[in-house]
């Protein structure tokens, strides 16, 4: 993805597939899974599949003729089958698409372009049973000061000195920090080397993920972590509110790394300085 707006394709189609999941139409994408599979008792079974009941918060639902469960693991193998030809059209007519199941941008290199695309995508999902949000598909323009985008949870951004930059969008921080307020909160009575094992099965999944954002990208996590962990060990000092201030030199962050806390910041410098080599 940098590559391509590094290369001038700075016109980027950021598309929405409106509920694709629950919409797909099930005759259409039998058709497409016949192309590939013969084996009739497997067809069956994923036609079986297809009408499943679903249990949705409480409510029964009973597809009919559209929707393939999310969350079900066959689920996004028929999303990629069903958009398949959709790639091919984009690819055949020279666009530069990137999907991940019913993730899609559009890199183009002028406004044009990237309009006789959105209109592409806008008449093939039309004449195949979707829909392009109408309110969360645009067309971003990144030579244009702190314009952005959001893909696959990373942010693209444009700096104010005009260079892309990356880094967790705003969704992708907020679970990040879901994940870890529970095992950080002020009155787990755990020991701080359980609780920082714990943090460390987040830490280190997350950054093999993210570790491709910019290397400033990274540290405001570790800082608000530790934040929490000062808050901890403040109260079972009798301490109240956040571990701030003085309680940074009184734990300070060796403090931490010497319990074996996981570091995003080191963990990303570690990451790229072979390259520098």
């Amino acid at each position: 993805m940098t590559k391509l707006l590094d290369s001038g394709y700075v016109y980027i189609v950021d598309a929405d597939l409106r509920q694709c999941f629950d919409r797909i139409p099930h005759r259409r994408l039998l058709d497409l899974v016949k192309q590939r599979v013969a084996d009739r008792k497997v067809l069956k079974l994923i036609q079986s599949f297809l009408k499943q009941e679903i249990l949705d918060e409480g409510t029964i639902l009973n597809p009919e003729n559209e929707g393939t469960p999310q969350g079900a693991t066959l689920s996004p193998l028929l999303c990629n089958i069903f958009l398949n030809p959709l790639d091919h059209i984009m690819e055949e007519t020279g666009k530069e698409m990137v999907r991940y199941a019913d993730d899609l941008i559009i890199a183009c290199k002028t406004r044009e372009e990237a309009e006789a695309a959105l209109e592409m995508l806008r008449e093939w999902t039309g004449d195949n049973g979707l829909e392009l949000h109408p309110e969360k598909t645009r067309i971003a323009e990144m030579n244009r000061p702190e314009e952005h985008f959001d893909f696959l949870g990373y942010r693209f951004k444009l700096s104010k000195r005009g260079k892309i930059i990356r880094f967790p969008s705003p969704k992708s921080e907020k679970r990040f920090r879901v994940k870890l307020r529970v095992t950080t909160r002020r009155a787990n009575g755990k020991s701080m080397e359980e609780i920082i094992r714990q943090c460390n099965l987040v830490l280190k999944g997350w950054f093999e993920y993210f570790k491709h954002s910019n290397k400033w990208a990274l540290e405001s996590y570790d800082g608000w972590l530790r934040m929490r962990m000062r808050s901890i060990l403040r109260k079972r000092g009798n301490g109240k509110g956040k571990g701030r201030g003085a309680d940074n030199q009184r734990w300070p962050n060796a403090y931490f790394a010497k319990l074996g806390l996981f570091s995003l910041t080191t963990a990303r410098m570690e990451a790229i300085s072979p390259q520098r080599g």
